[in-house]
Parts: structure tokens; sequence; C-alpha cells
């Protein structure tokens, strides 16, 4: 098995739908300019509230991809 060298960054997702689809947008979205993509963690999960309901989520991630020679 080859030894892995993986880079990291940090994304911020959003959707007025729920926390899994903000996680998604912003997985989908590095996907488009980043290669390798590995693994992600969810570091923080905030929110809008309007009216006394959830208007907006904000899923701050790490995304972790490889790096090629």
């Amino acid at each position: 098995m080859k030894d892995h060298i993986y880079k990291i960054i940090e994304l911020t997702g959003t959707s007025t739908t729920s926390i899994e689809d903000a996680v998604a947008k912003a997985i989908k979205r590095a996907n488009k300019t980043l290669k390798n993509l590995c693994w992600f963690n969810v570091i923080e999960t905030r929110g809008s509230i309007d009216k006394g309901k959830v208007q907006h989520w904000q899923v701050t991630l790490k995304v972790g991809f490889t790096l090629k020679d």
C-alpha cells in the first residue's frame, strides 16, 4: 500500500433544506475544481431563525484530498 499525503481545506456549505444538503452542496462544488476528495469532517453547524423556524443552515467542514506525485 502506498503512503498518501493529504491536503485539507475548510468549506462552508449552505442550505434552506437540511444539514445534510448543506454538506452535499459544499462537497459537490469542491469536486468541480479539486480532484481526489477522500473524506470530510463537520466542525461547526449554525443556522438562522425567522419567526421561530429554521430558515437557513450553514455547515463548516474540513475536506481532505490526496496530493498526486
